[in-house]
């Protein structure tokens, strides 16, 4: 029977990656670490900066509601939608799709956002991000989809 390769253990397509060279004689194992843990850090990060309103385009949102009411689907989770990775054995590239507040300036705050990604992704995983690729998808206005308080109805 031939030896078993450790890097068989990873299969192609799946979303689990290696991050540390395999388990050699006398260590204790190895770590993997999956895309969407990548892509949660990511989205959380993209967060924490001010200005920063929604994460994920118009389109994005949509379909994340219809599959919500599809009974038996996964829905994206609030931590990694609009974020999109591509993660290999040692590095990670990030696209991420947001809505910013009005105002902000938004090759800064894109700036802003990629040191945090960036910081955020190799500081827990221990992969290298090449490139974080940020879309401003739309500007949330001050007042926009929020329900004006204390005015009466105009009709009864």
């Amino acid at each position: 029977m031939a030896a078993k390769n450790p890097q068989d253990d990873v299969t192609a397509g799946t979303d689990l990656r290696r991050v540390d060279a395999p388990a050699a004689a006398g260590t204790q194992g190895r770590t993997v670490i999956a895309d969407h843990v990548v892509a949660k850090i990511s989205g959380m990060a993209a967060r924490q900066v001010r200005g920063v309103h929604r994460m994920g385009g118009n389109a994005a949102r949509a379909f994340d509601a219809v599959r919500e009411r599809i009974p038996g689907s996964t829905s994206t989770s609030a931590a990694d939608r609009g974020v999109a990775v591509e993660v290999g054995e040692r590095q990670a590239a990030v696209d991420i799709n947001l809505v910013v507040e009005y105002g902000a300036v938004i090759p800064d705050l894109a700036g802003e956002v990629r040191r945090n990604v960036v910081s955020a992704v190799e500081r827990m995983t221990g992969l290298e991000v090449t490139e974080v690729n940020v879309a401003i998808d739309d500007i949330h206005l001050p007042g926009e989809g929020e329900e004006s308080s204390g005015t009466e109805p105009r009709v009864q």
